[in-house]
């Protein structure tokens, strides 16, 4: 008997010991989940590097909330919503293209990055994004579309499902389905869906949107694998266009403002607009 209760003991402790190394690292990418997921550049622009890329502060350099490029006669205001790393200075990219096909570009600058204050999260950049919708719907007028890139889709999907201000299109760059969904591909063994607070669940944000949507998706995505867009795509109900470029990965789509689907997407949303009635 004494020689079996040991044995229980002995097998309990090798049982144990996994299971606490298994949830001492579950809380550990719990409590320390927005350190993995947000890559903040933190230092502002500086007046040499927005001048040589036309941009400027928005609405003025002191507390500013966004970094624009404006242009005479524009025919819409595209607010952009960045990726998880780095700040609205590194995409100027966006301005370059969109710029070239008549649009006024706003290019959102996140609590917690580029010199603003405040700590990232889903609800502090929501919050930020309808502050600048806002401001830019009282400055500007309309249309206005957001873009949202990768954790960006996120982002503007939030804003346009809790804004009464009219958004007439989103362009969702690499997006997702939800947060949880592609933290479940990557990290299913660390039941991480349950893990994730900033939820960014896009199918729930956009079941009731009527805007125009244009999804452009990587197909060799590894980061946020094309399966997750295709399936927030399948779930839109609304005048909806896909572009799908198969070689691309999260980081290596065509953005060059000379490529020829940068048309194609205006002309998707000047058509889609002059439908409306």
């Amino acid at each position: 008997m004494v020689a079996f209760t040991e044995y229980l003991l002995t097998a309990a402790r090798w049982l144990l010991t996994p299971l606490c190394l298994w949830l001492l690292l579950v809380l550990c990418i719990f409590l320390l989940q927005r350190h993995l997921l947000f890559f903040p550049a933190t230092e502002q622009a500086s007046a040499w590097e927005l001048k040589a890329r036309s941009l400027r502060f928005w609405p003025q350099e002191s507390g500013y909330q966004a970094l624009i490029r404006d242009r005479e006669a524009a025919k819409a205001t595209v607010i952009v919503f960045h990726g998880n790393a780095g700040s609205a200075l590194h995409r100027d990219y966006y301005a370059n293209a969109l710029g070239r096909q008549g649009y006024r570009v706003i290019i959102t600058e996140y609590p917690g990055y580029g010199g603003r204050p405040g700590k990232p999260g889903e609800e502090t950049f929501v919050s930020a994004g309808i502050d600048v919708l806002n401001k830019a719907r009282e400055t500007f007028g309309g249309p206005i579309y957001l873009l949202g890139e990768s954790i960006g889709s996120g982002v503007a999907a939030g804003v346009a499902s809790r804004t009464d201000v009219p958004v007439e299109g989103l362009i969702l760059i690499t997006p997702f389905d939800s947060l949880a969904a592609v933290a479940r591909t990557h990290y299913w063994y660390l039941a991480a869906q349950w893990l994730v607070r900033d939820r960014f669940d896009n199918i729930r944000n956009l079941k009731n949107y009527r805007g125009t949507v244009a999804v452009v998706l990587a197909g060799s995505d590894t980061i946020i694998p094309p399966r997750h867009g295709q399936n927030l795509y399948d779930h839109l109900s609304t005048t909806k266009r896909l572009w799908t470029f198969p070689d691309a990965g999260h980081n290596s789509l065509p953005l060059d403002p000379g490529m020829t689907w940068w048309q194609e997407l205006s002309d998707f949303f000047d058509q889609s607009e002059a439908s409306y009635p």
